[in-house]
């Protein structure tokens, strides 16, 4: 055994034991992103430009200290509130499931005012005419009275700044009101200010809304208030909350909104795990049965490989969602492919006559260029997705990257161990595997003026028709707008439903029954940001308590034109550091051949969803972003045996008869992982519920036509591009 044999097993053994230990009790570890337990995630705009100069450096992060107060008072369960950019901030709100409660306490800017109202005749008669005189604003409101519209002095006698206390009142017939508090000076203001006006009206202002004016019966020394305005004790209740934790410094509009149904997320974890056994157990009963013990071998490295990737997000603090369970089932599909590449060269080096221990040692040392390469392939596919990405999106990306760390440590050092472990006791270890296939002999590269024209076809096909779709493509987080997912108790008509949505004159939405026919579930769109009136046609149809709001995505332009420059920047990027990659582990045609392939793996994927009539969201453009590293990761794989036969025996073949052996010495290694990675996509299709339905069909369709650019195109590419130059 290797010298470092020892200090290998005691990496592995603390590896585990410290990834056990992060992740048990797993129900206390492993947290869970917002689609999967339920909840609501909003992103504010801070409106900085309506504040002094001086103060807008750091009025985002008081805004984010201010709303946390708040989400403190509410009493929800780890909140996460977070500066985004220079002015946005990012709130989510695990668990919450009264959407329209907690948008009013997380985006009231509760400023709080009081003002002394004129009673000047002529001043009012000069405002109702349309002349507001210098120094007063009109309020253009109804008096809370009743009695007439406000005329009020511009510059307030005293601000919520001196507020240090609120709490639910009640008055003598009842009603709730909010008792408010002030600090010592703001006491000496109310005692001077009541006293100089006894007789007059003082309104009481929050965000430029009077809640009452009542007339001052005489001298308030105490420092002490109250607001009253027909408030429910709920009402009450939020706004003494808002109050005790301040008055933003600012204005927020709430420019996205993400509301999952805990109903829907313990749905989506049922159907995510049910994904997740199918996939994982295709892939390990795969590998015993055609390779044997290294089979088993790869499995042990698998099992060790899941106990990471779980330690790693326990340690990272990273939350698991439903793309991240996606990602997860993937990686396991590709963390395979490094054991199939191990295992096929053991089997060359064993046919050339080599004993079991240096087959073994050839087989890792040939296997490593291709698995270092195609892993950090994928890995800066997985940082992109990671940097550009927001929510359940930045979920798959740590796991997409967290798995290839993983995958590199299981398949390196995990398998090596045991096998040295095996050779060690047994140097005459039985390394016989399955052999469906013999090496063949096919001409790839004769027909490549074909693939060619089948690849141009289908691509103008699919470009043609998403072209002809315009916006049909894009779903609401590109297009701006409001998604709703609603389910209903009882069997619903769609066309009654249709009818609902439409009354008052509203833009005709687009509305689709979602799932089983069963589930009595439908999709409404609408490219305004309103779902108040969808609701109200649910009630309607539904009747009160009828039907349930499973999930809510609202998008405003500004965020859906950010998410399409994300989008496009992505893809740009994902490319461009591909071919910087593949340029500097290989020649810089390799590079181009294999940036092409991608290229043409994406738009051919694109056009496929495009004729399927799917909308594109972002977690189709993560879906996208995989295709994109795992189709060079194969395409690199095979570039790596070109390149080792390139300075092997067989370099006095010409460069399209190495090229074309190359294909063929890989073809099985090929067939078998994306087999593997393959049927993972189709578990989570089959299996993965409404939620990860789009992604999965993304990942199918790009896998099926990844093999045939990996065959075909990217090598044909390659030896074109090539021509008079190996």
């Amino acid at each position: 055994m290797g010298k470092y044999f020892k200090w290998k097993v005691l990496l592995i053994v603390l590896v585990v034991a410290f990834s056990i230990w992060k992740v048990y009790p797993p129900q206390e570890n492993i947290n869970l992103g917002l689609d999967l337990q339920g909840g609501m995630q909003l992103l504010l705009e801070v409106d900085i430009e309506k504040i002094p100069e001086e103060g807008r450096e750091d009025a985002t992060e008081r805004v984010v200290e201010i709303i946390r107060n708040r989400i403190d008072e509410l009493g929800v369960r780890e909140p996460v509130i977070s500066k985004q950019g220079r002015n946005q901030v990012v709130v989510q709100l695990p668990g919450v499931t009264d959407r329209e409660r907690a948008k009013d306490i997380v985006g009231r800017t509760a400023h709080l005012e009081f003002k002394l109202v004129s009673e000047d005749p002529d001043l009012i008669k000069q405002a109702e005419d349309g002349t507001v005189p210098a120094g007063y604003d009109y309020s253009g409101v109804q008096d809370p009275m009743g009695q007439s519209d406000l005329l009020l002095v511009s510059v307030p006698v005293l601000t919520g700044d001196h507020l240090t206390n609120a709490w639910v009142g009640f008055g003598q017939m009842g009603e709730a009101n909010v008792e408010i508090q002030f600090d010592k000076e703001g006491g000496k203001l109310f005692d001077q200010v009541t006293f100089q006006n006894v007789g007059k009206r003082l309104a009481i202002v929050l965000d430029g809304k009077i809640h009452s004016a009542p007339v001052i019966r005489d001298r308030i020394p105490n420092g002490k208030g109250v607001i009253s305005g027909n408030f429910t004790p709920e009402e009450a209740n939020d706004l003494s909350l808002i109050l005790r934790a301040g008055a933003l410094p600012a204005p927020v509009n709430i420019i996205e909104e993400r509301t999952v149904g805990p109903t829907l997320g313990r749905d989506s974890i049922d159907k995510g795990v049910k994904a997740g056994m199918a996939g994982i157990l295709l892939t390990l009963l795969f590998m015993p049965f055609y390779y044997r013990l290294p089979g088993v071998i790869a499995n042990v490295g698998l099992v060790v490989y899941a106990i990471m990737i779980c330690g790693l997000m326990a340690l990272l603090g990273s939350s698991l969602t439903l793309p991240g369970i996606a990602g997860f089932i993937l990686s396991i599909g590709m963390a395979v492919d490094a054991n199939i590449l191990i295992s096929e060269r053991m089997r060359e080096e064993l046919d050339s006559g080599k004993t079991p221990r240096a087959a073994i040692s050839a087989g890792y040392h040939r296997a490593f260029s291709a698995i270092l390469d195609s892993n950090v392939a994928i890995f800066i596919t997985a940082l992109i997705l990671f940097i550009m990405g927001t929510g359940p999106v930045k979920g798959f990306a740590v796991t997409l990257g967290l798995g290839q760390i993983a995958s590199m440590f299981s398949s390196l050092t995990v398998t090596r161990v045991c096998f040295d472990y095996l050779a060690y006791r047994n140097p005459n270890l039985n390394l016989k595997m399955a052999r469906w296939f013999a090496t063949p002999n096919y001409k790839f590269l004769k027909g490549r003026l074909f693939a060619y024209g089948f690849s141009v076809l289908t691509l103008v096909i699919g470009i043609l028709s998403f072209a002809m779709r315009g916006n049909e493509n894009f779903g609401v987080e590109f297009t701006g707008g409001t998604l709703v997912q609603v389910a209903f108790k009882t069997p619903v008509d769609t066309e009654t439903f249709r009818e609902a949505l439409s009354q008052d004159g509203r833009e005709s939405p687009s509305l689709q029954h979602f799932g089983d026919p069963s589930d009595n579930q439908f999709i409404v769109r609408v490219r305004q940001q309103d779902t108040k009136a969808i609701e109200a046609a649910a009630k309607a149809v539904g009747g009160e308590g009828g039907y349930q709001i499973l999930r809510v995505d609202q998008v405003g332009p500004t965020v859906s034109g950010d998410l399409t420059k994300k989008a496009l920047l992505a893809l740009f990027w994902t490319s461009i550091g591909i071919l910087l990659y593949v340029g500097y582990r290989f020649k810089w045609r390799f590079a181009m051949a294999a940036v092409i392939a991608v290229i043409h793996d994406v738009l051919f994927t694109f056009g496929v969803y495009a004729l399927s009539g799917r909308e594109i969201s972002v977690t189709t453009v993560a879906a996208l972003l995989t295709i994109m590293g795992y189709s060079v990761n194969d395409t690199i794989v095979i570039f790596d045996r070109v390149r080792e036969n390139l300075r092997g025996a067989v370099r006095k073949k010409s460069f399209k008869e190495i090229v074309e052996l190359s294909i063929n010495q890989m073809f099985v290694r090929t067939q078998f992982t994306s087999l593997n990675v393959f049927f993972g996509a189709l578990a989570l299709f089959l299996f993965g519920g409404g939620g990860v339905n789009d992604f999965a069909f993304t990942l199918c369709v790009g896998f099926a036509v990844g093999v045939y650019t990996t065959l075909f195109l990217a090598p044909a590419i390659l030896v074109d591009a090539s021509a008079g130059k190996a």
